[in-house]
């Protein structure tokens, strides 16, 4: 049998990188794009597939390492992106990478804490009808259930993720498709370049939505785990494989993602995607709340949203136990407890930040987006120009642009902190 030849497990790695990717970002991807109109919404239809598949090619190719041994690499068939980092930039470097990299992703897991429980409170409020939860409670609950799943092992979650993601893709579309006979004309009005409902101009708006791009379409938390598992089962063959995976999961999420960020954008205002953003609920949550006469939709919506951040969470969490263990190795715990430990301040934090409810898409803005830029569009490409061995990688036209995106976003984010 060719291993280079696409097979079972291919797709079902290709279905996993699209789950991770496909959660909050997503559902809160709409609500800033929205508030701009058309030219933003066009920018990032252009901008989607390259940079996200141009970016995580970089990352997995920096985990695979490629004849690393030539610069003192220790390139194990098991390292993982903690370990290539160390081996590429010493332990003072690896050190810093593995805080970047943790710091980037375990936010993420916040969001989902947050958004998972506004989306039940919610459903609970206006489509259940009942008093509102106690919040407290709601989280705690909310936040061990999930903690509960990854305790399964990391085998038995991929397969509950790729589980999810089947029903996930046929509703995400139909859910667009349902939107359809609520499409209006207020995307196509006042197309200009003025300020927004926002107050910013068309071009400030354009570049906020960067780092929420950047937090839609990322699936780096999986990648390394992708990387190791081709170095291990495709040898020579595993780069020429990855990039398949890769490539198939964004041609898939770009289509999903922006057929359905289309829909939601065509059946509001702008105003009224401002005054999602200030309810701080997914874009799902906010239409089931918005059209009352679309009763099964009001119903189906909110639980869509929770499937959605509830497998992406376990995605992330992958990356975020990875991070969080080697942080614990430089200290010396023993591995046996680092995962215990992990697990303990995971739920712990996503409790009470759960509870405490700030605003999703400012975490996104500030935190998530741009230090996501310098792991994805910064860091790989520097390890390429850096390293010998990646010289059949690069491509200088092409780089400069992801860098400069990269750039772009980080900035973006500065200026969100210091502006807004």
């Amino acid at each position: 049998m060719d291993c280079r030849k696409w097979n079972k497990n291919d797709t079902t790695w290709a279905l996993s990188l699209f789950g991770t990717a496909i959660g909050a970002g997503v559902l809160f991807l709409p609500i800033n794009a929205g508030m701009g109109g058309l030219i933003p919404l066009l920018v990032m239809l252009v901008l989607a597939f390259p940079l996200t598949f141009l970016t995580h090619r970089a990352l997995c190719r920096f985990v695979l390492g490629i004849s690393a041994k030539e610069n003192g690499v220790d390139n194990n068939k098991d390292a993982d992106i903690t370990q290539m980092a160390e081996g590429y930039f010493g332990k003072g470097g690896g050190v810093v990478l593995t805080f970047l990299y943790f710091f980037a992703i375990f936010p993420i897991l916040l969001i989902y804490s947050v958004g998972i429980t506004n989306s039940i409170s919610s459903f609970m409020v206006n489509q259940l009808h009942f008093a509102e939860p106690n919040r407290l409670l709601l989280s705690f609950i909310i936040s061990a259930v999930l903690i509960l799943i990854m305790s399964l092992g990391h085998e038995k979650v991929v397969r509950i993720m790729e589980v999810l993601v089947y029903p996930f893709i046929v509703i995400l579309v139909i859910s667009a498709l349902w939107l359809i006979p609520k499409w209006n004309g207020a995307l196509f009005e006042n197309i200009g370049f003025d300020a927004t409902v926002s107050g910013q101009s068309i071009w400030v708006v354009t570049l906020l939505i960067l780092p929420t791009m950047v937090f839609a379409f990322n699936h780096s938390p999986i990648i390394s785990s992708l990387a190791v598992h081709c170095k291990t089962k495709y040898g020579e063959y595993a780069d020429e494989k990855a990039s398949k995976i890769i490539a198939t999961s964004n041609v898939l999420m770009v289509v999903v993602v922006m057929f359905f960020v289309f829909s939601c954008a065509m059946c509001l205002s702008p105003a009224e995607f401002k005054i999602a953003k200030e309810q701080n609920l997914p874009i799902l949550s906010y239409l089931a709340n918005h059209f009352e006469d679309m009763k099964i939709f009001a119903a189906i919506a909110p639980v869509v949203a929770f499937v959605a951040m509830g497998k992406s969470f376990f995605g992330h969490y992958l990356g975020a136990e990875e991070g969080l263990n080697k942080i614990l190795s430089y200290i010396n715990v023993p591995k046996s407890y680092a995962s215990k430990i992990t697990a303990i301040v995971t739920f712990v934090v996503a409790w009470l930040v759960a509870y405490k409810d700030p605003n999703v898409l400012g975490i996104i803005e500030s935190i998530g987006g741009p230090v996501l830029a310098i792991i994805l569009y910064i860091m790989p490409l520097y390890t390429i120009y850096k390293f010998s061995q990646f010289a059949q990688y690069r491509r200088p036209v092409v780089d400069i642009i992801v860098i400069i995106f990269g750039l772009i976003a980080i900035s973006v984010a500065v200026y969100s902190l210091l502006f807004s």
